[in-house]
């Protein structure tokens, strides 16, 4: 995969591997691993939304939360600005966490329900100490509740006492707290109504704009990402096999995995006609995925080399700006 500008990236990362252990027997000696993240490499570059899409249980989640260390890599690199961040300490990773973010699926869960708003968004900045006084850590509360458009009165409020979705925007609100760069996005409006979810994705868009805030986006719904994502990268029990520039990817999928997604997404028009790819089989278990190319056993393009060879994320279009790369031996441009 073609690597964009260093000066212009802010977050890559390169061959990243995640393996959980399974434990058997008195011993607890470790039996097998599932393969969560096998050797995943992409860029995000400043200010730009990666969306990063697939089945539930390809490991979108796990990857997003190793870019951040809340999950540790077993292998493979992440740099941040061109620094390798893999290794750093804890206290290392405290102070850049201030430039590194996350919004979870779940506001419900996310949020402290013993805690007012005030107390969740004023703990970031207690941590990072980013104040000087009662009043200016107040002030700041303030105006983040105004950017993430709530009123002034929840400040003194709990929890319980809003909707899901002005939940998220609190949750919003507390990753901005500490005025990062960067942040995953883990499945932000999966849990909202279809309404909120609009109000949700078009805030975040704006406070992209706002803030010169970059994205990675994890979502299932691919007309969301479509909508709020520069390029698009598609993944497949824990490998990626297509990234593109979103309008590209929609338009033009390369990968058999990718077009039966996009299959998949309900046209609104009674009339329209769409092909749909019915995928034969389940999808593989992570601990013993398949030989070759992991998608094989499912494809129907499938052949002889795709049994014996995995393939890599080869660069099939595109210009160095917005590569199209995909992981198929018979994919062309």
């Amino acid at each position: 995969m073609s690597q964009s500008d260093s000066t212009d990236t802010l977050i890559s990362v390169r061959n990243l591997v995640k393996r959980f252990p399974i434990r058997g027997g008195v011993l607890s000696k470790e039996v097998a691993s599932v393969k969560a993240v096998s050797n995943v490499s992409f860029d995000i570059r400043k200010g730009e939304t990666l969306g990063l899409v697939g089945e539930s249980g390809c490991g979108k989640s796990t990857l997003g939360r190793c870019v951040l260390r809340l999950i540790e890599p077993t292998s493979g690199q992440i740099l941040f600005k061109g620094q390798d961040i893999t290794n750093f300490s804890v206290r290392e990773m405290r102070k850049l966490r201030r430039n590194m973010q996350i919004i979870f699926q779940d506001p419900y869960a996310s949020l402290n329900p013993r805690m007012t708003v005030e107390d969740i968004l004023g703990e970031p900045l207690d941590i990072h100490g980013v104040y000087n006084s009662k009043e200016e850590r107040r002030q700041r509360i303030l105006k983040l509740l105004d950017l993430c458009g709530l009123r002034r009165e929840a400040i003194s409020r709990y929890p319980h006492e809003f909707s899901g979705g002005q939940r998220q925007r609190v949750c919003i609100a507390r990753a901005l707290a500490v005025e990062p760069e960067f942040i995953v996005c883990d499945e932000p409006v999966s849990a909202l109504d279809v309404s909120i979810q609009a109000q949700i994705v078009n805030l975040m868009q704006d406070l992209q704009k706002e803030l010169g805030l970059t994205y990675l986006f994890i979502a299932h719904d691919l007309k969301v990402v479509e909508h709020i994502s520069t390029r698009v990268a598609v993944m497949y029990l824990g490998q990626i096999v297509e990234t593109a520039n979103a309008e590209e990817l929609y338009d033009k999928p390369k990968h058999p995995y990718t077009r039966a997604l996009l299959s998949a997404i309900p046209i609104p028009d009674p009339t329209y006609q769409k092909e749909r790819i019915i995928l034969k089989g389940d999808v593989p278990s992570p601990i013993d995925p398949p030989s070759g190319c992991y998608f094989h056993p499912r494809c129907p393009m499938a052949q002889q080399e795709c049994r014996l060879k995995a393939p890599i994320l080869r660069e099939i279009k595109g210009s160095s700006d917005s590569p199209h790369s995909v992981a198929c031996h018979f994919a062309t441009s």
